[in-house]
């Protein structure tokens, strides 16, 4: 990724990301492509530019029909739930019948590939944390692949989280090598890189730039420099490892991201899978990645895969009670690392701008119904009676 674009092309960005509407990225897309000088340096973010401009042109298609009533396939799923995860996989991997399983939706279980033409959701409920989960056509790790190919990774791309379903029973160390490859090809990546970034855009207070570890080379004052010429003048930047301002530049312009995930291995119920699944594990590339064993057939393990996907995503739930009231049966489902004040936000934004104190009963306290400030941070099953200004 280059870190020294030219003050047009930073410009043409700027557009890009003040476009509101997928038209308007489209045209803003088209003038920043124009404005990239065209050499090895640039090649990988002129690919992504020109593949993030197919799946918009996709996007506008997809609106269209549902629009007009079309019973054509859209690639148009509208998130639902507490977080959404999607599923990618070879043909006859297994996608369909997990979702099923997972999810009770009623879906045809057929036994050739390709079966799936449009992506289909569904909700799974872990613990009273609603995930919706979608289905997305087959797509293949090698090669060139179905048409659909960019229009699913797109919707990976945007999820969430990733669930990527193996095939136990054919050779899954292979499989899952190009898998790796080919999300990475779109930018798309299952292991916290080395140098991690987030960046978070807010409306006031300036650029804050948080290192937990270090930047290899610049300094603070040059990440600074570098948002101010993207335009982002209010933002808190986190970056964690050992990160290079190309690793900063290529945050801002979303060309390469960290995707939760969790490897499912499916199939477990057939003989060879077992032997095959010791042989993921034991292999060094995979090591980091979070796998499940599951038989969407037998039904084997898939409660597991619910815990798993609240870890990774790192959600929690949060009760709520008014003061003398009864705890809501229904949580709120937060990040984890919230505070009392995303709590508050969450419920209204008049109660966290009227904010005093509230009372905690769960984990994060020592003592039930201790006061504690807006700054308190919860833990799962916290209950949290705030307290505001009449």
């Amino acid at each position: 990724m280059p870190t020294n674009l030219p003050p047009e092309a930073r410009a043409k960005w700027i557009k890009v990301m003040e476009a509101r509407s997928p038209e308007e990225k489209i045209r803003a897309l088209q003038e920043f492509i124009s404005a990239v000088p065209k050499h090895k340096g640039t090649e990988k973010l002129l690919y992504w530019a020109r593949r993030r401009l197919r799946e918009l042109r996709e996007e506008i298609e997809d609106k269209k029909k549902k629009r007009s009533g079309s019973r054509g396939p859209t690639f148009f799923i509208e998130k639902e739930g507490a977080a959404q995860a999607v599923m990618v996989g070879e043909p006859n991997s297994g996608k369909t019948l997990l979702l099923s399983r997972l999810t009770n939706v009623r879906v045809e279980i057929v036994d050739y590939p390709f079966s799936t033409q449009a992506p289909k959701p569904g909700m799974l409920f872990v613990r009273d944390v609603p995930i919706q989960i979608v289905d997305t056509p087959s797509i293949v790790f090698s090669g060139e692949g179905p048409k659909w190919t960019s229009r699913v990774l797109g919707l990976a791309r945007n999820a969430d989280a990733l669930m990527l379903v193996i095939d136990m029973s054919r050779n899954p160390v292979v499989q899952l090598k190009r898998a790796l490859e080919r999300l990475e090809e779109y930018g798309i990546l299952l292991r916290k890189p080395k140098a991690h970034v987030g960046i978070e855009r807010t409306s006031s207070g300036g650029i804050n730039v948080i290192v937990n570890g270090k930047i290899v080379d610049g300094s603070i004052e040059d990440v600074k420099k570098m948002l101010r010429d993207y335009r982002i003048h209010h933002a808190i930047v986190r970056i964690f490892g050992e990160a290079l301002l190309e690793d900063i530049e290529a945050t801002v312009l979303g060309a390469r991201s960290y995707k939760p995930s969790i490897i499912v291995a499916n199939k477990m119920d057939l003989q060879e899978a077992r032997e095959n699944f010791y042989k993921l594990v034991e292999t060094k590339e995979f090591n980091g990645l979070n796998m499940v064993p599951v038989s969407a057939k037998t039904g084997e393990n898939l409660s597991q895969l619910g815990f798993k996907l609240v870890e990774v995503l790192e959600l929690i739930r949060v009760y709520t009670k008014q003061p003398g009231g009864e705890v809501a049966r229904t949580p709120l489902v937060l990040r984890r690392g919230a505070t009392v004040m995303d709590v508050a936000k969450s419920i209204h934004s008049e109660i966290a701008k009227n904010f005093k104190y509230a009372r905690v009963w769960g984990k994060s306290v020592r003592l039930d119904g201790e006061r504690v400030g807006s700054e308190h941070v919860v833990e799962d099953g916290d209950i949290v009676e705030i307290h505001a200004k009449a």
